[in-house]
């Protein structure tokens, strides 16, 4: 096999609005949300569906009734048969591996055109029956139908599990995503006040970003099987738009790991291994992760194009940016929440870009705790001063996770889309993603503009 050098470049890209969970877009199921997200691609590029060599998809949630999603929503978009079509699943960076998947494929010279993208509807994340079909109770089909009412009251081995609760709780360190945020603001002295007012600040930053028409630049209304309008602005900034005008409210919010039921001293003794070079201290300690400075559960859909610059130009696309390079790396899934800090300095050194060149930054926002930390760490170990640029409005401008919402498989993607437009908008020439996901994985991807 050959290996080709060829400069890879972004053009268009779109997205749906993100849904808050079991509110506009709960009917719509993630094959649909990807066609709309696909569609809307096609249709505001004009890219041709035969010069499509490939869909790349990233998607969490995976289930049976669209096996390879990205081939489903290939076909139901009318692209060609022959088209590749992959979907790819790395929790919460799925469609940062799409994206970088596609350009793999470009260099190893399978086709020249990809859309990449990701898409997710946590509203229809299922319940499940836990068992193994050699168990009576699970012999068939018929005999779950005959057996329902009692199939949990019996010794039969079944157990109902929620797919997102399983889904958002590591299964190596069995600690769920919110308590890894704790750990975080733990180790780091994020303090309740200080997360409260970083959640607020993204809240003010995305409200205002869609009333100055910046996402009006990308985001386009999703449709009911193409007909009427369900959504035509990201749902839960706007729920909780009381936030920004009244931000005492954020104290109102319960603390999820400190309150009569399970106090912050049942942390330590349950997740205290985690917490480096702390111990729990009577009456010092405090819990301080809520709902209020985390990112809401959600639906939606991203796509762009991925292509070689000489194909690109040639079918009259738009170039945002050219890729320049990105980066995986893994660490403790109980201190998830600070990867981004450690992938960033890999995609930096594949792009031969230095952290201080960078002109717009899109960090994802699992929970205020995770970000400020990263704040930390990523001065103290390798110098890199995210939190100036937050200061700056270079990082995230527009507002994050924490107000938009977190579609899992499609959020790399809305941060590709925030930056990339952002750009455009700004004139800013070098940017970079980066987001966390469950098992402690951190992606980064690195852009520059012509």
């Amino acid at each position: 096999m050959q290996a080709f050098s060829k400069k890879i470049v972004i053009c268009g890209g779109a997205r749906t609005p993100i849904g808050h969970i079991s509110r506009s877009l709960a009917e719509q199921n993630p094959q649909d949300l990807m066609k709309m997200a696909v569609d809307a691609v096609l249709e505001r590029t004009k890219l041709p569906k035969d010069a499509v060599d490939g869909l790349v998809v990233g998607w969490v949630g995976q289930s049976f009734d669209a096996p390879n999603l990205a081939r489903v929503t290939a076909l139901r978009c009318g692209l060609p048969e022959k088209t590749q079509a992959v979907t790819v699943q790395n929790n919460c960076i799925s469609s940062i591996e799409a994206t970088a998947a596609a350009a793999r494929f470009i260099m190893s010279g399978e086709g020249d055109v990809y859309v990449a993208g990701g898409t997710e509807c946590m509203s229809r994340m299922p319940y499940t029956l836990v068992g193994h079909r050699g168990l009576k109770a699970l012999r068939s089909m018929d005999t779950v139908k005959k057996e329902w009412g009692a199939l949990l009251q019996q010794d039969s081995g079944v157990a109902v599990a929620d797919s997102i609760e399983q889904g958002l709780t590591d299964p190596v360190k069995h600690i769920n995503m919110a308590g890894t945020a704790e750990v975080c603001a733990q180790m780091y002295d994020i303090t309740r006040e200080q997360q409260d007012a970083y959640a607020h600040e993204s809240f003010r930053r995305s409200i205002e970003g869609w009333n100055k028409g910046f996402y009006a630049s990308h985001v386009v209304t999703a449709k009911n099987n193409g007909s009427g309008p369900i959504l035509e602005k990201d749902e839960y900034p706007f729920l909780r738009e009381d936030l920004v005008a009244k931000p005492k409210m954020f104290s109102k919010a319960p603390v999820l790991f400190d309150n009569s039921m399970y106090s912050i001293k049942d942390f330590y003794r349950d997740f205290g291994q985690f917490v480096e070079g702390k111990t729990y201290q009577e009456g010092v300690s405090k819990g301080t992760v809520t709902l209020f400075n985390s990112c809401g559960r959600s639906d939606g859909a991203a796509a762009l194009i991925v292509a070689t610059e000489e194909k690109a130009k040639s079918l009259g696309l738009e170039i945002l940016a050219e890729l320049k390079g990105w980066g995986f790396y893994g660490n403790n899934p109980a201190h998830m929440g600070v990867s981004p800090a450690l992938a960033a300095p890999v995609a930096l050194k594949h792009a031969g870009i230095s952290f201080d060149q960078l002109d717009g930054i899109e960090l994802h926002e699992p929970f205020a705790a995770t970000v400020l930390s990263i704040f930390k760490l990523g001065k103290q170990k390798f110098g890199h001063d995210w939190e100036a640029k937050y200061k700056e409005g270079k990082l995230n401008p527009h507002g994050g996770s924490i107000s938009l919402g977190h579609p899992l498989g499609a959020t790399g993607t809305r941060l590709l889309l925030n930056l990339l437009y952002a750009m455009k908008a700004n004139g800013g020439k070098r940017g970079m993603i980066a987001a966390c996901a469950g098992g402690g994985m951190g992606g980064a991807l690195v852009v520059e503009r012509a």
